[in-house]
């Protein structure tokens, strides 16, 4: 896959130190806003037999949604997810067939939530020691439901590792840095950021700029990659920001983004 200093050679030029990119329609921000728009809804519009989904993998993903809905306040988590997720992956320069295990896997992430009882995924206080047992096999048992279709083996690392820490801290195998798959450490980044601005049981949303602080300091703390991190922070005000357009209404519709995602191929040729 290369490692993260030459895949962001493309890249290097849209940097601001410590900022976000300056104007959301700046170049090169707002064509890559424009191109992971255009990228993730024509994953199989040109290719069908390479992006298509059979049946089995598309009951994983409709359980993967009924995860999702279990809560109405993650509604449109999965594809804000996945959307994040494949614009990092394509400021990077990653490959279409790593783009398209991204997006798969900002739906698939926490299929595994399927088996944690609702007493504990929505308690609005701390988990007990054995709660947080339970919860913390989320992670292993989502790669057990997908391990057996060959066509979602690009998919498991991000199911298995998007817990890790980049100290090692993290669940559920303990990996530190860079033996942490990079898919994993990108949907990872893109998790944490919506989860802190979204609303929870246990705690209110945030806003942009404290979930921005939070996750810097988690990363000088040794949790997350700082790599991934400067790149997510240069494309938060350019691009990630901008996903808000795209989740409007009570019902955080994303049918507006869905019509203008349209050509993969092209984006990546």
């Amino acid at each position: 896959m290369g490692n993260i200093k030459e895949l962001k050679s493309n890249f290097r030029r849209m940097r601001t130190p410590s900022k976000p990119v300056a104007s959301p329609h700046s170049e090169p921000c707002g064509e890559l806003l424009a191109d992971t728009r255009a990228m993730t809804s024509g994953l199989q519009a040109e290719h069908p037999d390479e992006f298509e989904i059979d049946e089995t993998v598309g009951i994983l993903f409709a359980l993967a949604q009924a995860v999702e809905q279990r809560d109405h306040q993650t509604a449109g988590h999965c594809e804000r997810l996945a959307f994040v997720s494949v614009a990092l992956g394509m400021a990077l320069g990653l490959e279409r067939a790593e783009l398209l295990a991204l997006y798969r896997g900002g739906f698939l992430h926490d299929v595994g939530k399927v088996g944690i009882p609702d007493s504990i995924m929505f308690k609005p206080g701390p988990l007990t020691a054995d709660e947080w047992v339970t919860m913390r096999s989320h992670s292993a048992r989502g790669e057990e439901i997908c391990r057996h279709l060959s066509s979602l083996r690009p998919v498991l690392p991000i199911i298995r590792h998007h817990h890790e820490k980049w100290d090692g801290s993290g669940y559920p195998d303990g990996l530190r840095g860079a033996q942490i798959p990079l898919l994993a450490r990108i949907v990872q980044v893109a998790d944490i950021y919506d989860a802190l601005i979204s609303a929870r049981s246990y705690k209110p949303a945030l806003t942009p700029h404290d979930a921005l602080r939070i996750m810097q300091e988690e990363t000088d703390r040794g949790w997350r990659d700082p790599e991934i991190i400067a790149l997510f922070f240069a494309l938060h005000e350019g691009v990630i920001s901008k996903i808000a357009d795209y989740t409007t209404g009570g019902d955080r519709n994303l049918e507006a983004m869905r019509n203008t995602l349209a050509n993969l191929q092209l984006a990546v040729a």
